[in-house]
């Protein structure tokens, strides 16, 4: 496996949790987490895994009309989840503050990046998922300088 590509293939429900550690491993110099797939590929089941791994707290839902969620975790750091599905351009982003969000050293979770691809910073990690026929995930991650 490349140092900065990572693929794993025929992920599913039962071994999500192990694979949300082992990307909790690999990702946990990163802050900020760009999630990309289609509608219903998953990200927001991934993200919600990851948020149980790292003890948030409340129960984690889709931001898809607040834009943000915030949440504690059990040794009080905070994690953002972003969905800029609903965006209409930057501006609204920017209206939220989200580079304050990004550059705060917390863990930014961001669904849709790709309606934003101007404010996003130089580094972070990049988690692409693709549904499969048979209804598993491969889940493409890279490191971004």
């Amino acid at each position: 496996m490349p140092k900065n590509e990572w693929v794993s293939e025929s992920i599913s429900e039962e071994n999500l949790p192990q694979f949300a550690q082992n990307l909790i491993d690999w990702g946990k110099s990163y802050d900020i987490w760009l999630f990309q797939g289609d509608l219903g590929a998953g990200k927001t089941t991934l993200i919600k895994e990851l948020g149980r791994q790292w003890k948030v707290l409340d129960s984690m839902s889709s931001p898809t009309f607040s834009i943000v969620n915030e949440y504690e975790t059990e040794d009080g750091k905070l994690v953002y989840h972003f969905d800029f599905y609903r965006l209409n351009d930057e501006l609204e982003a920017l209206d939220i503050g989200v580079e304050e969000y990004f550059y705060s050293g917390n863990y930014c979770l961001v669904e849709w990046p790709e309606k934003i691809p101007n404010l996003l910073p130089d580094r972070y990690l990049q988690v692409s998922l693709e549904v499969q026929p048979d209804q598993r995930r491969t889940i493409y991650v890279s490191r971004h300088e």
